[in-house]
C-alpha cells in the first residue's frame, strides 16, 4: 500500500457506512471511461436506498405457465435479477451490460446499500433499508425472473435495523443464525412468490474480509449450504479477487490477468504486472474511487468490479449451456 495499513483501516472503518458492519470490516463490453468525480468523503449516516430498480428496457414479466423449477436454458433470453447491498450498488451496471451482451439477458437490480438478507424479506417494515415494492418476493412476482442473483456481505450493525442489534463482533453465534435463517426465509419467500415456475437462486460468495476472515468463510458456508439445501446454485465471485493460492487472503493488488493485460486500463499497474483492486483508503469495495453518501454505481472501470461481474456472468452462462 501507499499509505499506512492502520491509516487506511481506519478510514475504510468509516466507508462502511455505505456498506457494512464495522466489526466485519461493495456492461457489457465496459463502457469508456468517464471523468472521475471529485472526490467527497462518505458521511457516517444511514444509507440512501436505490431510488428506483433499474431494469433492461425491453424486458417485460414472464408470464410462461408450468410447475416446478424453470429450465433456464429453454429461455432464449433468461430474466436475471439482482439484490444486494452495497458492493451489489456499486457492481450493477457492469453486471447488467454482460448479462445483456453475453447471455442476451433481460435484466433488472435493485441494490440497496447497508442492507443485509432481512431487508429483502416481505415482513419487516420500517424496520428495513428496502421498500416494499423492491422486496424480492414483490420482485419476482413482477418480473418472472429465472435467476435471483443475491450479493451480501454480511452487513449486521445499525444501518440494518432488521438485524435487531444482533452485530459478529458482540454477538458471534446470534449472528450467524440469524443469516443462517434469513437465508432460508428468503429462499422460500422467492419459491412462494413464482408459485410453480421457481427461479434459480444464485448466492455469490464473497472476497476476503483483512479484519475478520473466518467471518466471510462463515458467512459463505452459510451460502453454500442453503444452496445445496435448496438446490440453487453459487458464484464464486470471492475467488476471482483472491490470490490464486489463498482463497480467504486480502490483497489490494493481484497479477493481472490475460484480459487485463490486453486491455490496458485494467492493469493499473503494467509496469510490475500487477491491478490494484481496492483504493487505498478502502479495503472493503472494489470501485477506484471513493464511495460518495449517496450511494451510486461505479463510475469508472475497476479490475475488481469486472472480476467478480465476469464470475457472476460465467456461473450463470454454465447453467444456461
Amino acid at each position: 500500500m501507499r499509505k499506512p495499513w492502520v491509516v487506511g483501516v481506519l478510514a475504510g472503518l468509516l466507508l462502511l457506512g455505505a456498506c457494512g458492519d464495522p466489526s466485519s470490516g461493495p456492461e457489457s463490453a465496459p463502457p469508456p471511461v468517464p471523468s472521475a468525480p471529485k472526490a467527497s468523503s462518505t458521511t457516517h449516516q444511514r444509507p440512501a436506498a436505490t431510488p428506483e430498480a433499474e431494469t433492461d428496457t425491453e424486458a417485460g414479466p414472464n408470464t410462461g405457465a408450468g410447475t416446478g423449477t424453470k429450465t433456464p436454458a429453454q429461455h432464449a433470453r433468461p430474466t436475471v435479477l439482482y439484490l444486494g447491498d452495497s458492493l451489489a450498488m456499486e457492481n450493477q451496471k457492469v453486471l447488467g451490460g454482460l448479462m445483456r451482451d453475453e447471455l442476451k439477458a433481460r435484466y433488472t437490480s435493485a441494490p440497496y446499500s447497508g442492507t443485509t438478507l432481512c431487508d429483502y424479506l416481505e415482513g419487516t417494515g420500517e424496520d428495513s433499508l428496502v421498500p416494499s415494492k423492491d422486496k424480492a418476493a414483490a420482485l419476482v412476482r413482477t418480473l418472472r425472473p429465472d435467476f435471483v442473483v443475491l450479493q451480501f456481505w454480511g452487513n449486521a450493525w445499525d444501518y440494518t435495523p432488521c438485524m435487531n442489534g444482533i452485530a459478529y463482533d458482540t454477538a458471534r453465534d446470534k449472528y450467524f443464525a440469524r443469516y443462517t435463517a434469513d437465508a432460508r426465509r428468503l429462499t422460500d419467500q422467492i419459491a412462494g412468490a413464482a408459485g410453480g415456475d421457481r427461479p434459480k437462486v444464485v448466492w455469490v460468495l464473497q472476497g476476503p474480509d483483512p479484519m475478520t476472515p473466518d467471518r466471510v468463510r462463515r458467512v459463505n458456508a452459510i451460502y453454500e449450504r442453503q444452496a445445496a439445501a435448496s438446490g440453487d446454485m453459487l458464484a464464486d465471485a470471492g475467488k476471482a479477487v483472491s490470490p490464486a493460492s489463498a482463497r480467504y487472503t486480502w490483497s489490494q493488488y493481484l497479477p493481472c490477468t490475460a484480459y487485463e493485460r490486453e486491455h490496458s486500463a485494467y492493469c493499473t499497474q503494467p509496469s510490475s504486472g500487477r491491478t490494484a483492486l481496492h483504493i487505498d483508503d478502502d479495503y472493503l469495495h472494489f470501485c477506484l474511487v471513493p464511495t460518495t453518501s449517496t450511494p451510486k454505481p461505479c463510475p469508472v472501470r475497476s479490475p475488481g468490479i469486472l472480476r467478480i461481474t465476469r464470475a457472476i456472468t460465467r456461473a450463470l452462462a454454465a447453467q444456461l449451456d
